[in-house]
């Protein structure tokens, strides 16, 4: 199994959540949120998880949330994407070279899974490598992220340690490259800036010319 169905039962926490949201709000996804791009693409950006008022509610990574919107303006500022993001599936907006994923596919109660439910859904993330064949990098947005990707390589965490700017060469031939996440906690606090993140993308533009 590549990807989870809309009703993955692998984590009672997220399934109980999924059924309280599909209560609340019948006409939203409130399912798995599929990843997005094509798999031929060299560059991986793997986030957290579903935001429950983004993703979870539109069914595309990153869409329909605050995080989104810097994610998806650097993109386009350098043609990693196309088109305009109107916070909507249906805005038109297509990746190029780019695949998004998320560690875990479900969104979490305060948007925050478990290690558990993290550790369960890695086998997804493991899929997703594995179906990539011209994957270069990957761009892990924060800490979970970050070890996630190692999870699914069989690597422990403190081998490579996470740090904003950092770029991982690990023993597949694949980099590993770091960013806090684009969450509106780390933007509004100006943890993240638009210069900090737009700095890595363009590090990874470089190295992928």
């Amino acid at each position: 199994m590549d990807s989870p169905g809309r009703d993955c039962p692998l984590c009672p926490r997220l399934v109980a959540y999924r059924l309280e949201n599909r209560a609340k709000w019948p006409d939203w996804h409130n399912g798995p949120v599929p990843c997005w791009g094509q798999r031929e693409a060299r560059l991986l950006v793997l986030g957290l998880a579903p935001g429950v008022k983004g993703a979870n509610r539109t069914g595309r990574p990153f869409t329909g949330d605050h995080a989104g919107k810097l994610l998806y303006a650097t993109l386009l500022k350098y043609g990693l994407a196309t088109g305009a993001y109107g916070e909507d599936p249906a805005d038109g907006m297509r990746l190029r070279g780019v695949r998004i994923a998320n560690a875990v596919r479900c969104v979490p109660p305060e948007n925050l899974p478990t290690p558990a439910e993290t550790a369960t859904c890695n086998r997804f993330v493991i899929a997703e490598r594995e179906a990539m064949p011209n994957l270069r990098i990957v761009l892990a947005l924060g800490l979970v992220a970050h070890n996630a990707w190692l999870k699914s390589h069989r690597i422990p965490a403190a081998r490579f340690r996470f740090a904003h700017g950092a770029v991982h060469a690990l023993p597949d031939g694949t980099l590993l490259a770091d960013s806090y996440h684009v969450s509106r906690y780390n933007t509004n606090t100006g943890r993240l800036t638009t210069e900090m993140f737009e700095a890595v993308v363009q590090d990874i533009v470089t190295r992928l010319e």
